[in-house]
């Protein structure tokens, strides 16, 4: 069963300061929130801040069970259905329902898109940051090689399919209805791998055109994504069915948005 979140709170608060201030309304950090996994599975983590919460989460999203690359085929037609159309996946940054069987390589299919790009700390597909669902998503495989590696930031221009994403010679800017889930997945990615398990210590720094260094930019643009675009019930979701059925840890950023805030 999905966990009980209480965003009610936090959401009645950004509407109303969003009347109050008019278009022009910087970013708002996202409000605390609780959920049922606080007294359990986030238990070592409530209440600290910095370097403490991240060590803290580190540890806890490590208790992980690894998946191989071909068998994340089939686990994103699970975990990205549409809940609309059982018969597909929704593609992250064009937004398009397309038929689960239409996964492959050729023009029209969709196929794994590693958010963290995975040249960014140079793991491949190999089980572990590889393979990780918690950033793997379907995405049409044109609009895939127009983001290739680069890292994220705002402006460009419109990508042809992107559902409204932009990008330019350096970064990418994906649509706006996901693009606080993308900063989530970057978080996760930072605070999962650390270093201490044979692969790359990922973190997340303020440049672009990072390469084949293990970082993912731009952190303000990233951290101003995560209030702009709270987690929602595709995101939810999606964190429940990986968490019961797949790897038996979570995003804690898509449970506790706020954490962003406390440890970047």
């Amino acid at each position: 069963m999905l966990a009980i979140r209480s965003r009610h709170r936090r959401a009645l608060a950004l509407a109303v300061v969003a009347l109050l201030a008019g278009p022009s309304l910087a970013a708002t950090p996202a409000t605390a929130t609780t959920t049922d996994y606080d007294s359990t599975y986030y238990r070592n983590a409530i209440g600290k801040t910095g370097t403490s919460l991240k060590s803290s989460l580190h540890t806890i999203t490590s208790s992980q069970t690894k998946i191989s690359y071909s068998a994340v085929w089939n686990a994103l037609m699970v975990t990205d259905q549409d809940p609309a159309n059982s018969s597909n996946v929704i593609l992250l940054y064009s937004g398009a329902s397309r038929s689960k069987s239409l996964n492959g390589g050729d023009l029209g299919d969709w196929n794994r898109e590693h958010v963290w790009a995975k040249s960014h700390g140079d793991f491949g597909t190999a089980t572990g940051p590889g393979t990780d669902l918690h950033h793997l998503r379907p995405e049409d495989v044109q609009v895939n090689s127009i983001r290739g590696n680069k890292d994220f930031d705002n402006g460009g221009s419109t990508v042809s399919g992107g559902g409204g994403s932009l990008t330019d010679s350096d970064s990418f800017e994906p649509r706006d209805a996901v693009k606080g889930d993308v900063a989530r997945m970057i978080f996760y990615m930072a605070v999962r791998y650390e270093g201490n398990d044979g692969w790359a210590d990922l973190e997340v720094n303020s440049s672009v055109n990072n390469g084949s260094n293990p970082y993912m930019g731009k952190l303000a643009v990233l951290k101003a994504w995560n209030d702009e675009d709270p987690p929602d019930a595709f995101e939810e979701r999606r964190n429940q069915v990986i968490y019961d059925s797949y790897q038996r840890n979570r995003n804690p950023f898509i449970d506790h948005p706020e954490w962003v805030e406390a440890i970047w």
